[in-house]
């Protein structure tokens, strides 16, 4: 019995550090995601007036 409750403590150490594990590297990848899209976002926004195009409605002023 002593045995088996070992084995179990182990497994189940094990299982929730997997999953603790699982969660950080899918939170850094989501976020890195995040990130990637802002600075795309951003890099669009810097575009020169004179390269923008030219189809689009003049604002109303």
């Amino acid at each position: 019995m002593k045995k088996f409750i070992k084995v179990a403590a182990v497994l189940l150490g094990t299982s929730v550090a997997g999953i603790l594990t699982w969660r950080k590297v899918e939170s850094d990848r989501t976020r890195n995601d995040l990130w990637t899209e802002a600075e795309r976002l951003s890099a669009d926004q810097d575009v020169p007036v004179s390269q923008q195009n030219e189809s689009a409605p003049a604002p109303r002023v």
